[in-house]
């Protein structure tokens, strides 16, 4: 992922320290049902990576067969693949059938640009009605959807914004990801952007990416919390950022969370394994939870026993 990159020189300039949180999200978790158990999943955002053989893909490994290495690494996917190509119910039917070996395992399908990007929400039932009806194959391997607004959906189309989620199946959680700078910068923007998505039940994605503090608004319409977090190589504030997160998630559980989806991205995906283990390992400690943690070729356990 490009979002957010800044040079290695500008980090130690960079304040990651997460924001507080709103009264919003305070109010919103205030309103949650506290009988719920925190579900909690981490996974990648792609499968098909080279660069995991050898790490957590056995060598030799063939292209055809990286989803069925990942999900024995992993409780989750933050689904590429369907933004760039919307997919009929045969070939998502062969990936969840590759992904029914693990009981616990989802795909979080992100919707197609010819929605998001190309037509931006205007004119896209019909092609709406084919994406679902292609993911819809993944029966009960089917997470929550996550719908990326470009960088150039300003507030200006908050009309077709609202049009568009209005008429979305509710059978099926959705989280949106807002990346243009006037949705957070100017307040009547935040407040009836966040105001939409929590009378709607829809749910706003957290994107912790270093060039783009803004897009951290830590504003939750819903008692799920969808994170991006775009590392920089396993540099020391890589580690020092997912410890704050997971000291904000326990606090969050405590406040009546009730799901987490945590999907790492690195610049370079080569790294993404590794600081997931270190995620997932810190989780389970903090939360006395049993996590999938990836396996590496020639360890018995996590690189962080």
């Amino acid at each position: 992922m490009e979002f957010g990159r800044v040079t290695e020189h500008e980090l130690p300039l960079v304040d990651f320290t997460l924001p507080p949180d709103p009264a919003f999200t305070k109010a919103t978790l205030a309103a949650a049902d506290k009988s719920k158990t925190l579900q909690v999943h981490v996974g990648c955002a792609k499968w098909g990576r080279k660069e995991w053989i050898g790490q957590i893909y056995p060598p030799k490994t063939k292209d055809a067969n990286f989803l069925d290495e990942y999900v024995k690494h992993f409780d989750c996917i933050e689904l590429n693949a369907t933004f760039y190509q919307v997919y009929g119910p045969d070939t998502i039917a062969k990936w969840k059938q590759k992904a029914d070996s693990n009981p616990d395992f989802k795909f979080c399908p992100k919707f197609s640009q010819s929605i998001s990007h190309i037509r931006r929400l205007k004119n896209a039932e019909e092609i709406t009605t084919t994406y679902y009806e292609g993911i819809m194959a993944f029966g009960d391997k089917l997470g929550p959807l996550f719908l990326q607004l470009s960088d150039n959906f300003t507030p200006k189309s908050l009309p077709e914004l609202t049009a568009y989620l209005e008429q979305l199946p509710t059978d099926v959680p959705v989280y949106v990801e807002l990346r243009h700078k006037d949705w957070f910068a100017v307040p009547e923007n935040r407040e009836a952007v966040f105001n939409l998505f929590k009378r709607l039940n829809i749910g706003a994605v957290l994107t912790d990416a270093t060039g783009r503090r803004d897009c951290l608004h830590m504003m939750l319409p819903t008692p799920h919390a969808f994170i991006r977090f775009v590392g920089n190589g396993l540099h020391p504030t890589d580690y020092a950022r997912c410890d704050e997160w997971i000291d904000r998630i326990a606090d969050w559980q405590a406040q009546g969370l009730q799901s987490v989806w945590f999907f790492m991205h690195q610049h370079d995906e080569r790294y993404s394994p590794e600081l997931c283990d270190y995620v997932v390992d810190k989780l389970n400690q903090k939360l006395n939870m049993h996590i999938r943690r990836p396996q590496f070729i020639g360890k018995e356990k996590g690189l962080f026993d």
